[in-house]
Order: C-alpha cells, then structure tokens, then sequence
C-alpha cells in the first residue's frame, strides 16, 4: 500500500531531528470544542466502574515526567546506578520523598519492568503534577476524559486477535485458499481485508460510494454475490473479519471533487504525495460521512470490526510544508490532532450502533515522541476514543538510532520491546485506553541500509517482544500476503 516510501522518508526527518537534539515537531494551532460522545447503559462502562477508575487515580501520588528523558536511580544521587528512563510525560507513582544533602527534592517511584514492579529515585526538579503542564496548545484541549466504551456485543465477542493483512485480489483470488489454510494450520484468526483502498477503490458496490465516489463503484473489485460467498466461508472457519478502510488518502473521492482536496499553493493543483496519490481534506465533513457509510455498509455484511487507516494529515516535514497546503479548513476546526479525534469520536458513535468494534492504524513512533508528529496522531486522543489502537511497528521504518538501535530493521526484538514499552506507558495517562494490538513486519526491507532478511526467527522475536510486555494480539503486514507460516504454528 505504499507505506514503505512514506515511513522511510518519515524516519530520514526523525533522525535528522534527533541528531541536531531538536525535539519532536509541534503544531502552532490552539484551540478546540469536544462532541458529545455515544452511549449505551447497557454495553458501556458504567458510571460505577468510571467513578471507581477516578478514585484510584486520586488515591495515588501521580506525577509525570517533564524532562525528554530521565533516569531513574538506585539512589537519591545523581551519580548512582541507573536503573531505567522515562520519556516526557510518563506517569509514574511517588511512594516515598526525600531531601539529599544537596538539598535536592528526590521522589522515590514504584515502576513496572519485565521482572515485575522495581522502586527506584528521580529528581523532582523534571516532573510536574499536571500532566496538562506538558502539552502544547492545540494538545492541551483535546478530550482526555474517560470515554463511553463498549465492553463487548453479545452477538459479536471480542477475540485476541492474530491477524494478517489480505488484498482484495487475495480476498478474490488464488490466495483465498491458501490464506485460509494458513489460518487452519497456524494460530492465524483475523483477516484485515482491504474493503477501501489506496486507491479509493471499494472491495464490493456500495450505495455510499454512490453518492459521493461513483468511479470508486464502477471499479468495485468484485460483485456483492462473491463478496458474500467469501464472507460465509471465512464466518464457516471461525476467521474474525475487519475491513480496512483507507480514511483520508482517497484518489477516486478528489477526483470527483477537487475542491475538496488538499491544494499545494505553489502549483495552485492538487496536492500529490510521494506515492503519487491524491489526498482529501481530513477537514471534510462530507468524506467523513462517505468513510463511515462505507463502513456501517462492511458492519452490515458482516465484519466484526472496522479498521480506518491514514486516518491522518499527509506527511508535513514536521507542520513546515503547512505553509505551502490549503487543507480546505471550512470547519472552523482549530489543529491536526483535534480534527483527527473529533473524525474518530463520531465513527464511534455512529458505528458502535451497527455493533462492530473500532481501530485505528497510526504511525509506529507516534507512542514514542511528545506530539503529533505533524500528522494529527497524538496517541492519548487517539486511544482514548477507540476500542484498538494499531501502531505499524515495522523495524525498518525507524530511523537508525531511535531507541539507541544502530539499525532497528535489524534488531526486530529491541525495536518492538521498545516501541510497546512507551506505548503502554502512553496508556496509563488516559483512563479509557484502548486495546493495543501493534502491526509488525513480516517483509524484507531492501531498500534500508543495513537490513537483514525477515522470516519466522524475525517474526517469532517480534512476538516475543510483545508478549513480554503483556500485548497478546498482533497483525502481521507482508504487500504481497506471503507470510512466514513457521512462526505462527499452534
């Protein structure tokens, strides 16, 4: 789909970024209104267990770290042992303070590792009690608030998921079967199947794409008769469906209309990406409408979950190319990141009806940097509105050196150990998290410097990697659906 340009140039601008000691992009928008989120007594969190949740919170000495980085000691010193380091904004527990005799005001904190909880110090000096003392103003007023979530459909049970990536010519073709008795042989569950494309090509005709894409109907991939005997023989092996759906990248839909398309001032066209792509204006209500029409339409037809993919802003060099793109802002929207979660809380509340569960795909490092990327994925509003949040976790599509990895392309286990350590740390400062259930890399990466070749070791270290850290759900991403079998078996 196209990812692989756009993460590598994406990861070239965070090395550099990381070199020169600048800090993560942010955004210049401030400002923001929430929306009313869905509800229903009966399958939600209660208001019991909400209450219960925010006491707990309030019991606890709760501090978050301001430095970018800090670390933890095994004493009040700051020549001791380092025991750990935590990124900015981490929330961590004060059980104990102390005064060393540089009259310097040290925390001692309980922190949770691999071999269970651990006590350690750090110094007051880089933390604050407010978390919202650390954000920026477009951050600031975004919906932290504990969110309505579903716990799970009766006709429809939650499943830990191991999925694999299938195209709409696997879904119709050849590899149906082969894919299917991967799933008979192997711990495979989930299909993620392409239902909208990078095109903006549907999987089947659909009366939303209709009204507001009809090339994208007339392109369909294959008849409602087909997509519904494949349907039936996925339900008939147990095989939990979610259709991808690409959001925001969508040719066909700026094809259509072009005025709702993102405009590159300096051409007065439309703007193309690196891919060669159209994107629309995540800021058009009308494209947020049609993305959910087609998705109520995949509920109906059977899919347990949704999946919205680029469901972001066009890769930005960091805000810089904001100058040059008219995103079409006729909303009255205020940042990137508030138009992203608003998108999102409205699917929610309208899809949660049709009783599927809701995933996000985001950039991998998004858990990892203290803003948005420039992309409008900051990863407390993104969890806290979904039931899945899927970072794309591939090795290679870090930039050399994050997380100290000379090349993480070539260090599957580190990379992923890493990356979910920080996003489960994100987590923990948001009450209604979702599920993290992270995208990782069964493909080679020829074009990264350095890389190795991926097979089943590759992909059973990045397993390893998620389980120690307490994640049991994944989905494996290979363009071609070639995926390592070895590292799967039951």
């Amino acid at each position: 789909m196209n990812r692989n340009k756009f993460f590598l140039v994406v990861a070239i601008v965070a090395l550099i970024m990381m070199l020169s000691g600048c800090g993560a992009p942010t955004s210049k928008a401030d400002g923001t209104t929430t929306d009313e989120v869905y509800k229903d007594e009966n399958k939600d969190i209660s208001e019991e267990e909400t209450a219960s949740k925010e006491d707990t919170i309030e019991e606890k000495n709760i501090v978050y770290i301001s430095a970018s980085k800090l670390n933890v000691r095994k004493e009040a010193q700051k020549d001791a042992q380092i025991l750990e380091s935590f990124m900015k904004g981490t929330a961590v527990e004060v059980v104990e303070e102390k005064t060393n005799e540089q009259n310097e005001l040290w925390y001692k904190i309980n922190f949770d590792t691999i071999d269970g909880k651990k006590t350690g110090w750090i110094l007051s000096t880089y933390t604050v009690k407010d978390r919202i003392e650390l954000l920026s103003e477009d951050l600031r007023v975004l919906d932290f608030s504990p969110q309505k979530k579903i716990k799970e459909y009766p006709n429809n049970k939650r499943v830990k998921v191991k999925g694999v990536y299938v195209t709409e010519h696997s879904f119709i073709g050849e590899g149906f079967e082969r894919l299917l008795n991967l799933a008979k042989e192997s711990e495979i569950n989930a299909f993620v199947i392409d239902v909208k494309d990078d095109d903006g090509i549907l999987l089947f005709p659909s009366e939303a794409a209709e009204k507001y894409s009809k090339e994208a109907n007339e392109r369909a991939r294959c008849s409602i008769e087909k997509f519904n005997e494949r349907m039936k023989i996925l339900k008939e092996n147990g095989i939990y469906t979610i259709a991808r759906i690409v959001t925001f990248k969508d040719p066909m839909y700026t094809k259509a209309h072009p005025d709702r398309a993102i405009l590159d001032r300096r051409t007065g066209k439309t703007f193309v990406s690196r891919d060669k792509l159209r994107w629309a204006s995540p800021h058009d209500r009308e494209l947020w409408e049609y993305d959910i029409a087609v998705a109520k339409e995949a509920a109906k037809l059977g899919f347990n979950e949704i999946q919205f993919d680029y469901v972001r802003f066009p890769a930005s060099n960091g805000n810089k190319l904001d100058k040059v793109l008219d995103y079409r802002n006729n909303y009255g929207d205020l940042s990137k990141a508030q138009t992203i979660q608003n998108f999102l809380k409205q699917a929610y509340r309208e899809l949660s009806k049709e009783e599927v569960y809701i995933s996000a795909d985001i950039f991998g490092l998004v858990g990892s940097v203290a803003d948005d990327m420039g992309l409008g994925q900051y990863w407390e509003a993104i969890s806290n509105v979904v039931d899945y949040v899927c970072p794309m976790m591939y090795p290679s599509h870090y930039a050399n050196g994050t997380y100290g990895i000379s090349i993480p392309d070539a260090y599957p286990y580190e990379t992923i150990y890493y990356g979910v350590k920080d996003a489960l740390a994100r987590n923990k400062n948001i009450q209604t998290p979702a599920i993290i259930r992270p995208w990782i890399q069964d493909f080679t990466a020829s074009w990264v410097k350095g890389h190795i070749r991926y097979g089943s070791k590759q992909v059973k270290d990045q397993i390893k990697a998620l389980k120690e850290n307490g994640i049991e759900e994944f989905l494996l991403w290979n363009a071609g659906n070639k995926y390592s079998q070895e590292a799967l078996m039951k």
